[in-house]
């Protein structure tokens, strides 16, 4: 009996580990890893339009070391809004040295209201809600790990 039940739960965990891992895939994201002031965050990677337009719609969890790194591709002006996204979020707007040159703290989920960036930007870093006052986060530090 003790042998069926330890073969079970080994099933379980095996089980519950595919699924996580299909649910991770099942989102259709690049992923990669970024340093922002010391703390590495995994990110889903929103490079094309179709990517960068469905974002984090529709979540309702992020973990805490996770993110959503939008790569335009090029500094430009940007609009982002919350549209379809269930989650607040910080923003944190980032130029093509990788420095932070504006933050938008705990945005307001579902909202249409429009978050520019202060001037133009090359990468949008979205993060959970409240990340960027935890971590003590500042306009004009410093994320590595950005893609080229």
């Amino acid at each position: 009996m003790k042998s069926f039940f330890q073969m079970a739960l080994v099933v379980c965990f095996i089980s519950a580990a595919v699924v996580a891992g299909l649910n991770a895939k099942a989102t259709g994201f690049e992923r990669s890893r970024i340093l922002v002031d010391g703390e590495v965050y995994n990110v889903e990677l929103a490079i094309s339009p179709e990517e960068r337009s469905r974002g984090l719609m529709f979540r309702t969890e992020m973990a805490k070391d996770a993110g959503m790194l939008f790569d335009f591709g090029g500094p430009r002006d940007i609009s982002m809004w919350m549209k379809n996204t269930f989650i607040s979020l910080d923003m944190l707007f980032i130029d093509s040295n990788g420095m932070i040159i504006g933050i938008e703290k705990r945005t307001v989920p579902q909202s249409e209201a429009i978050i520019a960036s202060p001037k133009p930007v090359r990468f949008v870093l979205e993060l959970n809600g409240g990340a960027s006052d935890k971590m003590g986060f500042e306009v004009g530090e410093k994320v590595e790990g950005l893609p080229r």
